[in-house]
């Protein structure tokens, strides 16, 4: 069940994603009237931005409301509704037609700002749960790609529809998130703590910035194939946004498809090597994504990526459920979320500055040559210890 919240949380975010360029247009784009809109490629980029520039505000105000109370199901109904409510208003904005696009941003960071509620916290109760957090975390990131694989082609087909129909979409997803989560047991430590106790917790913890640095620059690529993947594709090689997103599922599918197996094998192995080692084959496998020359091996190397993508992300989560304290496991999976937040967000702005500026090319080297940097500068002190049977000290964390 919570799976099934967090698939749709995500598929609506997705179903925006291949033809974000037609919706920024209806929704009134324009270089005449706004800075934010001198191009399709900058207009594009700051609707995404404005979302991710929420949840990094955001998510650790519900992660902290959340353990202070002891409850998680109020405050996900209260994030998937309002969430709903903030696609509705911009599907709106057209009809109106006397918003500004600086006021679109506006209403996508309202948006954003209710939704990570929903999915954070939904993500915080999968770590709740017993048995292995490597387990629990694979079922939450086989949501997380199964939302993602299939919100990205669906959107594209609703987009060839109507560029509004994607937004209608993800309003009435959310409104279904709400419903679902009120038959799901809140098993939330029952005990209440205040602010500062919980904010000390997670500071003594300071080996939750190894899964929040892999965090990082995961999401970051993944930011960066949502807008710049999307725009090359379709710049390169011609693509419509339905095609786009079948290329893109070509990711998400196989990085759906395995978390589960993948996370269970980091229970029994340890967190070390499906990280580190997965994370060097992932910065290679985007350097070829960004090198194929047709369609077709494009497609094979995204395929390649999802795999490797999915051997990283569920034992990068399942370290926070790892280090994190029972009571504090809101605002630590919180304080993930806007590591990966800032990689999407990273992965937006690096990714289409240097797209814009210096090409396509670049933009593939620099993002795949980073999630490469920060393996290799990793691994000497990662591989030193197994995280699946103990956690660093805070002298191994400065080493690294």
């Amino acid at each position: 069940m919570l799976a099934a919240v967090v698939f749709a949380v995500l598929f609506s975010q997705l179903l925006l994603y291949p033809g974000v360029a037609t919706l920024v247009e209806t929704l009134g784009a324009d270089a005449t009237t706004s800075p934010f809109a001198s191009t399709a490629l900058d207009a594009s980029m700051w609707f995404l931005v404005s979302e991710f520039v929420a949840y990094i505000a955001f998510v650790g105000v519900w992660g902290l409301a959340s353990d202070v109370t002891g409850r998680r199901t109020p405050f996900i109904i209260a994030g998937a509704l309002a969430g709903s409510v903030g696609y509705a208003a911009l599907a709106v904005v057209p009809a109106v037609g006397s918003i500004s696009f600086e006021g679109v941003l506006l209403l996508r960071v309202v948006q954003g700002s209710m939704t990570i509620g929903a999915f954070s916290l939904t993500m915080t109760m999968l770590m709740d749960l017993d048995g292995g957090h490597g387990r629990n975390m694979g079922a939450a990131g086989i949501a997380i790609g199964l939302g993602a694989a299939l919100g990205a082609p669906i959107g594209g087909q609703l987009t060839e529809l109507d560029p509004i129909a994607p937004l209608v979409g993800a309003a009435v997803l959310l409104v279904g998130v709400g419903a679902l989560v009120t038959v799901v047991d809140d098993r939330t430590p029952n005990s209440r703590r205040s602010a500062r106790a919980l904010l000390h917790g997670v500071r003594r913890r300071p080996t939750l910035s190894i899964p929040y640095t892999f965090g990082f620059v995961d999401r970051m690529t993944a930011g960066f194939f949502a807008l710049v993947g999307t725009l090359y594709f379709q710049e390169t090689f011609g693509l419509g946004p339905a095609t786009t997103g079948l290329l893109l599922a070509c990711f998400f599918a196989p990085f759906a498809l395995l978390q589960y197996p993948m996370g269970a094998l980091s229970d029994r192995i340890g967190r070390a090597i499906p990280i580190v080692v997965g994370s060097l084959c992932y910065g290679v496998g985007i350097l070829a994504v960004g090198a194929a020359p047709s369609v077709a091996t494009a497609a094979v190397a995204m395929v390649t990526v999802g795999v490797l993508g999915a051997l990283v992300s569920p034992a990068t989560m399942a370290l926070v459920t790892d280090i994190a304290g029972d009571r504090e496991r809101g605002v630590s999976m919180a304080g993930f979320n806007i590591a990966g937040s800032l990689g999407f967000l990273a992965g937006f702005l690096v990714g289409g500055t240097v797209a814009g500026s210096y090409g396509y090319a670049v933009a593939f080297l620099a993002v795949g040559g980073l999630e490469i940097a920060i393996a290799l500068l990793a691994a000497p002190a990662f591989l030193r210890r197994s995280f699946g049977d103990r956690q660093l000290t805070a002298d191994d964390c400065d080493r690294i």
